[in-house]
């Protein structure tokens, strides 16, 4: 099963990844200063993750296939790793479909 995590990186902000079934990182999110930021952010990530229109299918300098997940603001709430190829995004894309609104959270903070 699918679930959020919320950890502390090195700065201590806060941040929440999202993993498949798998145990595969699918999104990560920005740092947030509070538990409760980035609690809000995968409740947005939930709300908006079943929207086509929210995903901007973009390109690294190095030429791989990258996805963000913007809010109805245009903010960016989550970043996929990058991908080998087009299809291989769009796979992560659907993944994210999938799992997200249904996903657990299990913070490790």
């Amino acid at each position: 099963m699918a679930k959020f995590e919320i950890y502390k990186d090195k700065r201590k902000e806060f941040r929440f990844r999202l993993k498949a079934g798998n145990g595969q990182n699918i999104l990560a999110s920005e740092g947030y200063a509070s538990k409760a930021g980035c609690t809000n952010g995968i409740e947005s990530v939930k709300k908006n993750s079943t929207d086509d229109t929210r995903y901007s299918r973009l390109e690294s300098k190095g030429g791989s296939p990258y996805f963000n997940l913007k809010a109805s603001n245009g903010q960016v709430i989550g970043t996929s790793e990058m991908y080998s190829s087009t299809s291989a995004m769009e796979n992560g894309i659907a993944s994210v479909k999938k799992n997200a609104s249904e996903a657990s959270v299990e913070d490790l903070s």
